[in-house]
């Protein structure tokens, strides 16, 4: 059962170590390739602070590197927790900071370096448990439902709601003024989708009634070709992902007879950074006044991370993995 996470923690402050720190980093003769190993404190650029990282989270696209990536190779993205060491050049936030970030990788580690322009400083209302859930996804939410445009009194479909994404880009919709339909295969999330604000949840694409203006797709296969049946002339569907790992065969035709001037749009995180920290801030006092409610189905010790990253490869937790990061 998901919970949401709406009360504060006790700020986490850590003193910056002197000579090593902990952190995961790609063993391939270990359990899931990897293992907690020693290594130096991370030495900043000038544009970076080190950060004494609090709280992590596990994405699914991670899943898939840790499968790939070579030895040494350390993950991890999402990060919050307090600034020990400010950016050289003066940017960012000051020593002692509560803050919430995006690393380029290295954040299941005690410390990481983040550039300023991908952290802000966290308010008090926001646990680090909360903001650990937001960056990669909330940045993705976010971004995926721009590409549709305005959102006031449109229809919006949105499949694999019940994930650290699709959870989010309900809330955000529903938050624009949209009409949401949320899409997920798992009965134990209709509550909780409803809650969020979806007007209709439903098991399939093709459950759902009438044409939506915007469809946020990241299933693939029969989803998606489920979209295309599903979209309106001159909507938008956006491809975010293709959890299923199955094609979809399409072709000029699928569109002739009610979805004419429709168009198919690609997003990759990784290829649209944007102004990360202007991104984050808006996530974060959304959070902040309640607007915005992670979904955080487990937290968990980094100590356990087999058992994290198992729950959230077997999908028997709904929205995100938190890690906490112990000294």
């Amino acid at each position: 059962m998901a919970y949401l996470v709406r009360c504060s923690r006790v700020d986490l402050i850590s003193e910056k170590e002197d000579l090593v720190m902990w952190g995961l980093a790609i063993d391939p003769n270990a359990v899931w390739r990897l293992a907690r190993q020693e290594f130096e404190p991370p030495t900043p650029t000038a544009e970076q602070a080190v950060i004494a990282v609090a709280t992590s989270s596990i994405n699914r696209g991670e899943l898939s590197l840790l499968k790939v990536r070579s030895a040494g190779w350390r993950p991890g993205q999402d990060v919050a927790g307090v600034v020990v060491e400010p950016a050289p050049d003066g940017s960012g936030p000051i020593a002692g900071a509560r803050v919430v970030g995006l690393a380029e990788q290295g954040a299941w580690s005690q410390q990481v370096a983040v550039h300023t322009g991908r952290l802000v400083e966290l308010p008090a209302e926001v646990s680090v448990d909360q903001a650990a859930a937001l960056p990669l996804a909330g940045l993705t939410a976010l971004r995926t439902l721009r590409l549709g445009g305005e959102l006031l009194d449109r229809r919006v479909l949105i499949t694999g709601a019940g994930g650290g994404v699709g959870n989010l880009q309900v809330q955000l919709a529903v938050a624009g003024g949209a009409d949401v339909t949320a899409v997920s295969t798992r009965a134990d999330t209709t509550a909780l989708l409803s809650e969020l604000g979806a007007a209709h949840v439903v098991a399939s694409v093709d459950e759902a009634e009438g044409l939506f203006d915007l469809i946020a797709e990241s299933v693939g296969g029969d989803s998606l070709a489920g979209a295309v049946r599903a979209i309106a002339p001159g909507g938008t569907i956006v491809m975010l992902g293709a959890s299923s790992a199955e094609p979809t065969p399409l072709s000029i035709y699928d569109f002739i007879g009610g979805h004419e001037n429709a168009r198919i749009q690609t997003y990759f995180s990784y290829s649209t950074p944007g102004d990360i920290a202007a991104d984050l801030r808006y996530l974060v006092d959304l959070v902040a006044t309640g607007t915005l409610v992670p979904t955080i189905g487990r937290i968990d010790d980094w100590a356990n991370i087999e058992q994290a990253l198992a729950a959230l490869s077997d999908r028997t937790t709904t929205g995100k993995v938190v890690l906490r990061i112990t000294r």
